[in-house]
C-alpha cells in the first residue's frame, strides 16, 4: 500500500483529519468537509450551502474534496456516494457525518456541535 494511502487509513482510523488528509488546513473551530464528484448535481448545491454556512461563522472553514481523486481517502472514510459532508471539530474528530444534499438547518445544528 502506498504510503499516502496508510496516511490515510491511519487517520480514518484515528478519526481525525488535518492538512495532510484535506489538502489544506482545516478551520480554526470547525470544518465542513464534502466529497463531491465531477457529475453530481446535488453536490453543487451542496457547496452553495457549505460555503454560506461557512462564510457566516468565524473559525470555519468549506473544504471540497474530489472523491474521484482522492480514492484512498474516500475508501478509508467509507464514503459510498456523492455528496457525502462530514462536519470536523477544531481538533478534526469527525463529529457527523451525513450522504446526499443537506439541508441548511441540520448543517448549522450539526455545527453547532463542533464547535
Amino acid at each position: 500500500m502506498p504510503e499516502h494511502e496508510e496516511a490515510a487509513g491511519a487517520a480514518a482510523a484515528q478519526g481525525r483529519l488535518g492538512a495532510a488528509e484535506l489538502g489544506r488546513e482545516p478551520g480554526e473551530r470547525a470544518s465542513l468537509v464534502q466529497f463531491s464528484s465531477a457529475f453530481c448535481q446535488p453536490c453543487r448545491a451542496t457547496r452553495r450551502i457549505l460555503a454560506e454556512i461557512a462564510g457566516m461563522v468565524d473559525g470555519v472553514e468549506h473544504i471540497e474534496i474530489d472523491a474521484e481523486r482522492n480514492l484512498a481517502l474516500v475508501r478509508a472514510l467509507g464514503v459510498e456516494k456523492t455528496p457525502t459532508v462530514l462536519v470536523l471539530d477544531g481538533a478534526g474528530r469527525i463529529v457527523r457525518r451525513a450522504a446526499g444534499m443537506p439541508r441548511k438547518a441540520d448543517v448549522i445544528a450539526a455545527l453547532g456541535a463542533a464547535v
